[in-house]
């Protein structure tokens, strides 16, 4: 079906909300600010300084600060309240044997998203680890995304992406790929139907059967 599949890393891949909804918490409270930990999951997948912007209308300069802020915590304590989603590991071993050719593409900083694969030791079922800069440039998904797909060599009509939310649908239509929606991730009720997924999944058992048919 697919020889390409590209993975969204938060919601997807792992299971990193913890560490972000408490270490953006974290910057608001600089700010005088705060707000429930489970009104923050939106942040969750994708870049952050449009999700500051977006969730509480803060300006694009006060968005680089908040980001940076965020990181004071989130690199030495929020990154490490995180794991893979169970029976992950399995599901890439099997794609891989089938000669699937498997990648990342996040808008988390590429340093942070090898980090921890390497720590679940995850990292070498991948062909390609693609996330943002370290400052946070060229994150939005599609470009995250269409570096990926140039350095592999992969053609629109024989890659997908997988992810969680309406973010991941949209870079992958932007490049011209489907989305395989996941819905034990971080989306709304509803959100991933509305933005266009190609198909949706509820767990991994079912990507499984999807991608290997």
């Amino acid at each position: 079906m697919y020889t390409f599949l590209f993975f969204d890393f938060d919601g997807t891949l792992f299971d990193t909300v913890e560490g972000i909804t408490k270490s953006v918490r974290y910057s608001l409270q600089k700010r005088g600010m705060d707000a429930p930990l489970e009104e923050l999951r939106c942040f969750a997948g994708p870049p952050l300084e449009e999700m500051y912007i977006e969730k509480f209308g803060f300006s694009p300069e006060a968005a680089v600060q908040a980001v940076r802020d965020f990181r004071e915590r989130y690199v030495p304590i929020g990154l490490y309240e995180s794991r893979a989603f169970p029976g992950m590991r399995e599901l890439l071993a099997d794609l891989r044997t089938a000669g699937k050719k498997l990648a990342v593409t996040t808008s988390k900083p590429q340093s942070l998203a090898e980090e921890l694969l390497r720590r679940e030791k995850l990292d070498g079922l991948f062909d390609l680890i693609c996330g943002a800069g370290d400052q946070g440039e060229g994150n939005a998904k599609w470009q995250v995304l269409q570096r990926a797909m140039e350095k592999l060599g992969a053609g629109t009509e024989e890659s997908a992406l997988i992810g969680d939310t309406k973010y991941d649908v949209a870079g992958a239509v932007r490049v011209g790929i489907p989305c395989i929606g996941v819905a034990y991730g971080y989306a709304a009720p509803g959100e991933l139907e509305k933005a266009g997924a190609a198909a949706i999944v509820q767990d991994l058992r079912e990507l499984k059967k999807l991608l290997l048919s």
